[in-house]
């Protein structure tokens, strides 16, 4: 049966009713797929305004970019970074913010200027005590998997078996999370598209979602596939502003296989193909 809420810090989102789209807004120089571009608060409000416009059900701010070959970035730069946006947003429209980060002290900051949803990509591994921050201030967090280290995670060896090394990996984040009593509605699961998965894997994962979602079926499953590396491959090594077909189809196609979220690039298309899928799935 599908998982009908997620707790955040400052509602209930409804998932039995229609898949979330979840929009993504860097605030970063160097986003992989050059949509960086809104260091500066008045741009990022404008691009906020247009997602909410879009139907964007929750907006994703991060200030470190995670793509191959980037760099980490200090605690206070990713700071200053985010929560003037983060702030702005907050007071001017209501919508869930999530705040994309693995430093519980980034965390902290965010949530204290109005985001209500961590998003951990490292799933807890690069810093626990996000947990402890999600489970004080009664967040959503999403646990992201995620082999290696920031610097290393995009060059490990490809493991034999990704759904089982996928399904380990989740398990651990859930039980660390569950060690500093984050609370099970709280907590949205991430299979990690594009990170430390070859080509193929990353196909077998939203092909076969679906017995991740029976495994864990307590939880929620989000899928951010947006103009990943994999959909230019397969479309001709089309450049990442060319991915929208590739990215609706991977996001359909994670949606018809469970999904209860998708994290986006390209709001307006995402969030009218899925009506379809809904409706079209709603059949079943």
């Amino acid at each position: 049966m599908k998982v009908k809420i997620w707790q955040t810090a400052g509602r209930q989102l409804r998932l039995d009713e229609k898949t979330l789209v979840m929009a993504i807004l860097n605030v970063t120089p160097d986003s992989f797929s050059g949509d960086g571009n809104f260091l500066s608060t008045d741009n990022a409000l404008r691009q906020a305004e247009k997602f909410i416009k879009e139907e964007a059900d929750i907006l994703d701010i991060g200030g470190e970019s995670t793509r191959p070959k980037s760099r980490r970035v200090s605690g206070e730069e990713e700071t200053r970074r985010i929560v003037p946006v983060i702030e702005a947003i907050a007071k001017r429209f209501d919508i869930p913010i999530s705040v994309d980060t693995s430093k519980a002290a980034v965390a902290e900051r965010a949530i204290a200027a109005g985001a209500e949803i961590i998003n951990d990509v490292s799933g807890l591994r690069f810093d626990e005590n996000i947990a402890a921050v999600a489970a004080k201030e009664n967040t959503g967090l999403i646990l992201m998997h995620l082999r290696g280290e920031f610097e290393t995670m995009h060059n490990q060896q490809p493991v034999e078996n990704i759904l089982r090394e996928v399904a380990e990996g989740l398990r651990r984040s859930i039980e660390t999370a569950e060690n500093y009593r984050v609370r099970k509605e709280n907590i949205t699961l991430d299979v990690g598209i594009g990170f430390g998965k070859t080509f193929e894997q990353n196909l077998e994962l939203i092909a076969k979602l679906n017995l991740l979602c029976e495994e864990f079926s307590g939880f929620p499953m989000l899928v951010g596939a947006s103009r990943k590396s994999f959909i230019g491959k397969i479309l001709d090594d089309a450049p990442t502003a060319e991915r929208l077909p590739g990215s609706l189809a991977s996001a359909a196609i994670a949606v018809w296989n469970g999904a209860s979220v998708v994290r986006v690039h390209d709001v307006k298309a995402t969030v009218e193909t899925l009506k379809v899928v809904d409706k079209i799935k709603g059949e079943l």
